[in-house]
This record gives structure tokens, C-alpha cells and sequence, in this order.
């Protein structure tokens, strides 16, 4: 009996040690991401330390239950051919592994919960708004709370020569509303840690919401993470990071008539994506996409 107390104690003091870690804040560098990739948003933190809390708790797991496997494969190895004293219950020791399962799906739930809400959590005055349109094949961006010379909503919209560019501001709450013309898309940028199903109708693009905040400069590749028909693979786009000033000045630009490339060449990017390029895919696609 004293035995089973010793395992029965020491089950439940790693026990306690899931419980604890899956709760703290974990260090950012490549170790403890566990091939988890960095990502450029708040929301990918939140994200990156539930998977590292989730990791170290089920590498404690898998030690102790390593542990309890190799310790009486040892400890009672063959030494004669006595038949061994028999055990037919320890009480403590099966309590432990019953409560104990439940006790850790329960804590990795709750805190999934946590983050899951946190990274689907809508401000009530959201920075940025922007409205993204798919259809097959390609993307469509536009600025709601911008006029260009026609009087529309400043937009970019890729087609199968150029590939769409949408230009974002950093440090400020981004929010995505995602509408679908046709079947089901997914917006994806790999970066983010993040990718949302565009899903049409049921309020198409009130529903298909969610919001970011960028936190580092640079040029992302987006896809679409939905087999969504013939040309599915090749409808890329891209997510070009920007500080808030480049950003204001951009939108300035192509309120005054600039087309995209203009506009990010007045702001000294790149007039055209670097992260990827259009496929030659002959006459077809570009008459699915009205080129």
C-alpha cells in the first residue's frame, strides 16, 4: 500500500505540473515554440503559447506514463520462477488515473476556450476596417471608409496577371469582414497563425469577421486554404505590412486616382508582390476572371 501512495503522489504532483504550465506565459525563441512558427500578430502569441503549454503538458504526461511503464518492467523482472506476491486493487493509484485524464482534457479545454475567444474577440471600434471579397479565382480589397475619384470605396482586385496587394497598418486593430461571391473560400495569410472559412450567405461578410493587429513590417504571402474549384491552387494574394504614417499617406495616394502600384511605389514599396507571382494559365482563367 505504501508503494501505491508513492505512485499515487507522484502522479498527481505531475498532474499539478500540467495544470501549472499549461497557465503560463511561455518564452518566444524556437525551442519552446516547438515548430510553432513565430507569426507577426498579438493574436499569434496568444496562439503560440497555447500550443508550447500544450506541448510541455503532454511531454510530462508522456514521461510519467513512460515512467510507470518502465518502472515495474524493472522493478519486477523475472528473477526465479516464484510466482510474485499478487495485488488485486490499490485504491489511491486508481483513483489518480481516472480523475487524473479528466482533470487535464478539463484544464486544456478551458484554456483553449480563453484563446479562442481572445483571438475571435471583436473590438467596438476596430482601427482599420476592411472588407475582403472572394470569388473564383482571385481576391477583392476594399477600403470602406475611403472614396476615390468615382466616388466608390477605394479596392484593389487581382486578377490572373497581377496579383492583389492589401495594404495594412501596424500596431492598429484591423478588422476583417470576409464575403464570398460564389462557394466557400478561406482566407489565409500563414503568418498570421490564422485562416478564416468564407463562408457564403448567412449574412456573408457580417458573420465572417474577425481582427488582427500587425506588429512587424514586411511583405506576406495569402492564399486560399479552401479547395474551392479548378484554379483553387493559384489564387494567391499578398499582405504587405506598413507603418501607420505609409499607410495613411497609401490611402491618400489612391483616394487621388493612383492605382495600387502607383500608390506603393509614391510610398517607396514595392509596386508589385515579391512573396509570389501570377501563373501563366493560358486563355481559360482569364476569362473566368474577366480578363
Amino acid at each position: 500500500m505504501a508503494r501505491g501512495s508513492r505512485l499515487a503522489r507522484l502522479a498527481a504532483l505531475g498532474l499539478l505540473g500540467v495544470l501549472t504550465l499549461t497557465g503560463c506565459s511561455m518564452p518566444n525563441n524556437e525551442f519552446w515554440r516547438f515548430g510553432w512558427p513565430e507569426g507577426v500578430t498579438e493574436q499569434a502569441t496568444d496562439m503560440r503559447e497555447l500550443w508550447t503549454g500544450s506541448v510541455i503538458a503532454a511531454l510530462i504526461v508522456g514521461i510519467l506514463v513512460w515512467g510507470l511503464i518502465l518502472f515495474p518492467v524493472v522493478r519486477h523482472r523475472k528473477r526465479s520462477d516464484d510466482l510474485p506476491r499478487q495485488t488485486a486493487y490499490n485504491l489511491p493509484l486508481e483513483i489518480v488515473y481516472t480523475i487524473a485524464p479528466f482533470l487535464i482534457i478539463a484544464a486544456l479545454f478551458f484554456y483553449t476556450v480563453i484563446v479562442q475567444n481572445k483571438v475571435m474577440e471583436r473590438s467596438d471600434n476596430p482601427d482599420e476596417t476592411i472588407a475582403v471579397n472572394a470569388f473564383k479565382w482571385n481576391w477583392r480589397f476594399v477600403y470602406p471608409d475611403t472614396q476615390g475619384p468615382d466616388g466608390e470605396p477605394v479596392d484593389t482586385v487581382g486578377t490572373s496577371d497581377e496579383i492583389p496587394i492589401l495594404v495594412l497598418p501596424t500596431d492598429r486593430t484591423i478588422r476583417f469582414e470576409v464575403a464570398s461571391a460564389d462557394v466557400i473560400h478561406s482566407f489565409w495569410v500563414p503568418e498570421f497563425l490564422f485562416k478564416l472559412d468564407v463562408i457564403p450567405g448567412n449574412e456573408n461578410g457580417r458573420d465572417n469577421v474577425f481582427e488582427v493587429t500587425v506588429q512587424e513590417e514586411g511583405a506576406y504571402v495569402g492564399r486560399c486554404a479552401e479547395l474551392c474549384g479548378t484554379y483553387h491552387a493559384f489564387m494567391n494574394f499578398e499582405v504587405r505590412a506598413v507603418s501607420g504614417d505609409d499607410y495613411d499617406a497609401y490611402l491618400q495616394a489612391r483616394e487621388e486616382g493612383m492605382t495600387t502600384f502607383e500608390a506603393l511605389e509614391e510610398i517607396g514599396q514595392p509596386g508589385k508582390a515579391t512573396t509570389t507571382q501570377p501563373f501563366d494559365l493560358g486563355q481559360d482563367l482569364q476569362q473566368a476572371n474577366g480578363g
